[in-house]
């Protein structure tokens, strides 16, 4: 059966971007179509993410991106009646050596001249912003007010359904297997069930984003590799921030590790492997809840006590220089990529689907032009963000 109805814009995948994109796009007018390989919206990465929202970064196109996601998430329920478990406790990095404290203040003067309200604390103010945190040597961190943390299933269920309040059609477990392309423009997609036209397509896949390199005869440089988390019992509420610990692990197998306490009380954890784990393998590992509980504990000796509860396993889409893809495909007219969100895909999804229906709509970018020119496709990616 061929679907006949042409669409203002079919966007492909409604995971962490593709969804709050479809929104906006629809609380604009635009007629838009939804396609999802899985069963429902959310169910890739982004079930995956631990619910840790950040403007914390070096880069400023991430910087202000993020403060667009956290203005929505943080004025969600108050506009839309959703409890999405929106926290706001801040993002704390506390700090042990002289070379970290010098390297993260170098970042304050281009944080704050892009909206990040971020400030440095003693180390008697981390331990009050942290309770029960180790004292030995530690000299301080910096720590970023409006950060917070949210559920990524109660989100992505609440942007679903504003959408398709707003009239957007979303159709599961239709993957797409094709697209329709004529001299050079996009005319729409084929799935395993139909046919669907539309003059502009944004591609939005996540991890799956390299797999349609062929398919429209680009070369989409995105490789997913393997992060592992957890979480807790519920236990009081102890802990307003979410904690990044960027000392190198003992154990040389981990880099940084990060942490939070949900609005329901259970302690929610993931770390940066040291030695990446390319492809989409998804099986937990035996060696990462004994490291990361060691990290826990050195950090916050009473987590000696905790009780986890489960682990899993998500992917980062990662590109090689580690920052986004979010632009317009001078080679398929009509394609916009908005894709390689290298496992901040949850955090940058809402500022990113505000960018993306600025630019459908209105013609133009909601970034400045000098900062979304970071997020270009034909940019040289032999660099590297300072800050992740």
């Amino acid at each position: 059966m061929t679907n006949n109805k042409i669409y203002d814009v079919i966007v492909v995948g409604a995971g962490s971007v593709g969804t709050p994109t479809a929104m906006f796009l629809a609380q604009k007018g635009v007629d838009v179509l939804v396609l999802e390989k899985r069963s429902s919206c959310g169910q890739g990465e982004n079930k995956a993410a631990i619910g840790g929202v950040r403007a914390t970064h070096s880069d400023p196109a991430k910087i202000q991106t993020c403060i667009q996601s956290l203005e929505v998430f943080s004025t969600w329920e108050e506009k839309y009646g959703d409890d999405i478990e929106w926290k706001k406790g801040g993002y704390c990095f506390p700090v042990y050596t002289h070379d970290l404290e010098e390297l993260l203040k170098s970042f304050f003067p281009i944080q704050r001249k892009y909206g990040l309200e971020i400030q440095w604390k003693n180390a008697g103010e981390i331990e009050e912003l942290i309770p029960g945190i180790n004292p030995d040597g530690l000299r301080g961190g910096t720590f970023s007010t409006n950060d917070g943390q949210v559920s990524p299933l109660r989100s992505s269920v609440a942007f679903e359904r504003e959408a398709k309040r707003q009239g957007a059609v979303f159709k599961y477990n239709e993957p797409v297997v094709s697209y329709i392309i004529d001299k050079g423009e996009i005319q729409g997609v084929i799935t395993k069930k139909d046919k669907y036209f539309s003059k502009q397509v944004i591609l939005a896949t996540g991890a799956d984003a390299a797999d349609h390199s062929k398919l429209l005869g680009i070369d989409i440089p995105v490789r997913p590799d393997s992060h592992e988390a957890g979480i807790s019992a519920p236990i009081k509420q102890f802990l307003p921030p979410l904690v990044v610990d960027m000392r190198p692990g003992p154990e040389g197998k981990t880099a940084n590790f990060y942490f939070g306490q949900c609005k329901k009380g259970q302690i929610i954890f993931c770390y940066t492997p040291k030695n990446k784990f390319y492809g989409k393998n998804k099986g937990n590992l035996s060696e990462f809840m004994p490291i990361l509980a060691s990290r826990l504990i050195s950090l916050i000796p009473k987590f000696k006590n905790l009780l986890i509860r489960r682990t899993w396993r998500g992917l980062y889409p990662m590109t090689p220089d580690g920052i986004p893809i979010i632009d317009q495909v001078k080679e398929v007219k009509g394609l916009i990529l908005a894709v390689g969100m290298c496992g901040q895909g949850f955090m940058l999804g809402p500022g990113v689907g505000k960018n993306i229906s600025s630019l459908v709509v209105d013609g133009s970018w909601m970034l400045a032009a000098e900062i979304q020119k970071t997020f270009s496709f034909y940019r040289d990616f032999s660099g590297e963000e300072a800050f992740k």
